[in-house]
């Protein structure tokens, strides 16, 4: 595979994936982008014949040719040991005649560990012998932020900050970050919502006289968000070692199509999944499950892209974004590397807040997505009725793609729902979904509430919270992020 990526808005200024990586977006606002996605397909045989570790060496082997086997061998060790409670680190189980892909065995209990606990590990081995200090920057909507903070804890030359949206994530997501450990890391409430933090996050990012003095400093920005390539390549290894798991259950044979539902907000979970398709393995449709923020719904309906509508704060607080970043991949790839189209409907959703696509390129898209939604009201249904008659435990992201599947046909090929989270992270919602009133209860007493009726247990970290002290209190408007940002750096790198 060529080794080289630009810009979705640009061809022009190739970069490698170690600086990519390094970079995070693109200096044109772009993400990063390698048209070589596809051109090497992995061994469907070989995939199913192995574990999680080689067929993640295999993927980040295609997708970062620039990294040798033996700096991937490492990385990959390190990121998929001990920290995880399951051997298969993503282990596929029944969901009634359908299948459950559980993504939420890592440290943190959430997919998001699957990409943060590599991408610090590709970060050290691109940034070797640079002498730069990286200081990460990155928006969260829940999962991403306390990820991102206990991948990045105390690694050499890098510092980590996190916003996100204050009230506006549950109280464990919360706790999680502001309870992290660590001389190199800081956490800051926004004042507004998850695409208030993530817009100026990418303004930070193209704030030249920032980066300027921080140059002066040896400090450069990079992100955490899967925007950067470094986050999303990892995610395409468990489509893989999904598909994998499936076989060795004899559910499929190789070759033959499975169909994935994936709870989506910032769309790098799905997109991990076309770029999955692209790379050989056997996809008959990827279904993009929204909650009551269905921008996305809407778009692959319509072929329109429209953020002017009303937030709703849900119950599956990690999918309210009115802002789908990585959708812009997508569109680069369906237009067959249309540059300009792609920075001509950014620029219109920047100053329009809208974009209408193409036919031809709505219709590259349909082939492969479909699309549902669920309300509040749908994914408390999907809870209770998973419990009730499958005995499995669903958080509400989960359920919200659980509902969607739900609702569509069967085909006659093997589905599986993505499970995003651990139903503890989120245990207030999740006990009140399953008929207990919940008022005046805090999230811990939840917790231990939803033990006691489900005879499940809590994950560890989780559990422990509950002791943890609260070390980052800092709330700010969105207009002072970039200070914060700065300040932090001059702390991390005295």
């Amino acid at each position: 595979m060529n080794p080289f990526y630009h810009s979705t808005r640009s061809g022009e200024n190739s970069v490698t994936s170690k600086q990519a990586i390094l970079t995070g977006i693109a200096p044109d606002g772009g993400l990063f982008v390698s048209d070589a996605l596809g051109e090497k397909k992995l061994p469907l045989e070989a995939v199913c014949g192995q574990g999680f570790h080689e067929t993640a060496r295999m993927v980040l082997g295609t997708l970062l040719p620039d990294y040798t086997p033996d700096e991937l061998a490492d990385c990959v060790a390190a990121a998929y040991g001990p920290q995880w409670d399951s051997e298969a680190v993503c282990p596929v189980t029944p969901l009634g005649t359908d299948w459950l892909l559980e993504l939420y065995h890592g440290p943190t209990c959430a997919f998001k560990d699957v990409a943060l606990q590599m991408l610090p590990q590709l970060m050290s081995v691109a940034r070797a012998g640079d002498g730069r200090q990286i200081m990460i920057v990155t928006a969260t909507s829940g999962d991403t932020g306390k990820a991102a903070l206990d991948g990045f804890s105390e690694v050499e030359g890098c510092g980590v900050t996190v916003f996100y949206p204050a009230g506006k994530v549950s109280d464990v997501q919360r706790l999680q970050m502001v309870t992290q450990l660590g001389g190199n890391v800081a956490v800051c409430a926004v004042r507004g919502t998850f695409d208030d933090c993530q817009g100026e996050v990418k303004r930070i990012f193209a704030d030249r006289a920032l980066a300027e003095r921080l140059e002066g400093r040896g400090v450069v920005l990079s992100s955490a968000n899967s925007i950067n390539v470094g986050r999303l390549a990892p995610q395409v290894t468990y489509y893989f070692d999904a598909y994998a798991q499936l076989v060795r259950r004899h559910a499929v044979r190789p070759g033959d199509e499975v169909t994935f539902c994936v709870p989506t907000g910032n769309f790098g979970d799905v997109l991990a999944g076309y770029f999955a398709k692209r790379m050989g393995l056997p996809v008959r449709r990827l279904v993009v499950a929204s909650n009551a923020n269905d921008v996305l719904t809407d778009f692959l309906t319509t072929g329109i892209y429209d953020r002017r509508r009303d937030f709703h704060k849900t119950i599956s607080p990690s999918m309210d974004i009115l802002v789908s970043s990585n959708l812009e991949r997508l569109l680069y790839y369906a237009s067959d590397g249309d540059c300009e189209l792609v920075a001509s409907l950014m620029a219109d959703l920047a100053e329009k807040g809208v974009y209408t696509v193409p036919d031809a390129v709505m219709d590259e898209i349909r082939s492969t997505f479909a699309c549902g939604r669920a309300d509040d009201a749908a994914t408390r249904a999907a809870i209770r009725s998973t419990w009730e008659e499958l005995d499995v435990l669903i958080d509400p992201h989960t359920a919200v793609a659980k509902h969607v599947l739900d609702a569509i046909p069967a085909d006659g090929t093997e589905r599986v729902c993505l499970s995003t989270a651990s139903p503890y992270k989120f245990s207030s919602d999740v006990l009140a979904a399953l008929g207990t009133v919940t008022d005046g209860m805090n999230g811990f007493a939840c917790m231990d509430a939803l033990e006691h009726l489900t005879g499940t247990a809590a994950p560890r970290q989780l559990s422990e919270l509950r002791a943890g002290t609260v070390l980052h209190d800092d709330e700010c408007d969105r207009e002072r992020m970039g200070a914060f940002v700065e300040s932090a750096c001059a702390r991390v790198f005295l």
